[in-house]
């Protein structure tokens, strides 16, 4: 019913193989994507064993239930997990995202309406942020542009789980469908007449990939400038050449850091960030290629492109892309998100199984 198990059960007793070795622990990075596959497989061998538990006790069953028909209530419980099983089985093995349980790298940068915009930004921020925090994740700043009034005009930040979780529970298959633009409906606090504004803020999510060995950059690829930080920071931050600006020669990619205060360190996030913007291009294009169905994210801060719409208003949060409604949005800004997030995630699992089954 289910092929490629083999493959998967190879796959699952190799890596067992390799956490027996000592010479994958040695190696911290091989260690933890090796522990993070494991993990991801774990759920799925357990599920076919059950599956092929029950479809050997069915088979007794109804043998006996031929002779005896006291045992065909007994091949009828057994059909209805059966089922039950084969759903579950179904569910797991539909195509997804091969970085669905890596961290993710969250980009957040203000758009159309000035300094309303850039307070938006800060208030997905600390939305992510406390979302993140309920879900046992940790937030990093990378890099950081901060406004007069509070607000950002740009932020990058990652997002990273405690051990390894699934791909239903780790920061980039959760966060991937944040990737668009999110329009606010409010009165901002720089209106004098009370008037409602709409304006835009875009979300970027990308796979945290700094410890991915198919992402490789080579030195000649790329161009190292570096320059003096500007806008806030702490004494030293703007008075030497910390900042540094990345530009991946072969794509165009360009990434700039100037949180931190040496030039190293700034170098060191802006790489982090190159990797995650790599792979997601190279992801891109792959499903392109397929004809999949990554269509979740935009790179513009188009309005017409707009993925979610926060009404303050009507305490309204509306996703247009599957019709989800709440009015629940100050609640969502209080980093409640399980609601929207678990129907993207149904709807997502609802697609890939179809895409399967065609």
């Amino acid at each position: 019913m289910f092929s490629n198990t083999a493959a998967l059960r190879e796959e699952f007793a190799q890596l067992e193989r390799q956490m027996a070795d000592p010479a994958t622990h040695a190696d911290m990075a091989l260690s933890r994507r090796i522990g993070r596959r494991y993990s991801e497989l774990t759920p799925i061998i357990k599920a076919l064993a059950e599956h092929e538990a029950l479809t050997a006790d069915l088979e007794v069953a109804r043998e006996l239930a031929a002779d005896d028909s006291s045992f065909a209530e007994e091949a009828t419980e057994l059909e209805a997990r059966l089922a039950t099983s084969s759903g579950k089985l179904a569910e797991m093995l539909a195509p997804r995202d091969p970085h669905d349980s890596l961290d993710a790298l969250l980009e957040i940068k203000s758009g159309e309406g000035g300094e309303e915009s850039a307070l938006f930004a800060g208030d997905l921020f600390r939305m992510y942020s406390r979302y993140a925090e309920s879900r046992g994740w940790k937030l990093e700043v990378l890099d950081a542009t901060e406004t007069d009034l509070g607000g950002f005009k740009s932020l990058t930040v990652a997002v990273k789980a405690g051990g390894n979780a699934g791909p239903d529970a780790s920061p980039y298959g959760v966060l991937k469908f944040e990737g668009g633009v999110h329009r606010v409906q409010r009165v901002p606090v720089t209106e004098t007449q009370g008037r409602i504004h709409t304006s835009a803020a875009g979300v970027l999510v990308m796979p945290d990939v700094e410890d991915d060995t198919d992402i490789e950059i080579a030195d000649d690829d790329l161009r190292v400038d570096v320059y003096r930080s500007s806008g806030k920071g702490g004494q030293g931050v703007n008075t030497t050449d910390s900042a540094v600006r990345l530009t991946h020669l072969p794509t165009g990619v360009v990434v700039t850091c100037q949180n931190e205060r040496s030039q190293l360190q700034n170098k060191m996030s802006a790489m982090r960030i190159l990797r995650a913007r790599l792979a997601s291009l190279a992801q891109e294009q792959a499903d392109a290629e397929a004809s999949a169905s990554r269509k979740s994210q935009v790179r513009t801060v188009d309005r017409s492109e707009r993925i979610r719409t926060y009404n303050f208003p009507e305490n309204r949060i509306a996703d247009h892309r599957i019709g989800y409604k709440a009015h629940n949005l100050d609640a969502v800004l209080g980093g409640d998100l399980s609601g929207v997030v678990e129907a993207l995630q149904a709807a997502d699992l609802a697609e890939r199984l179809g895409s399967a089954g065609a």
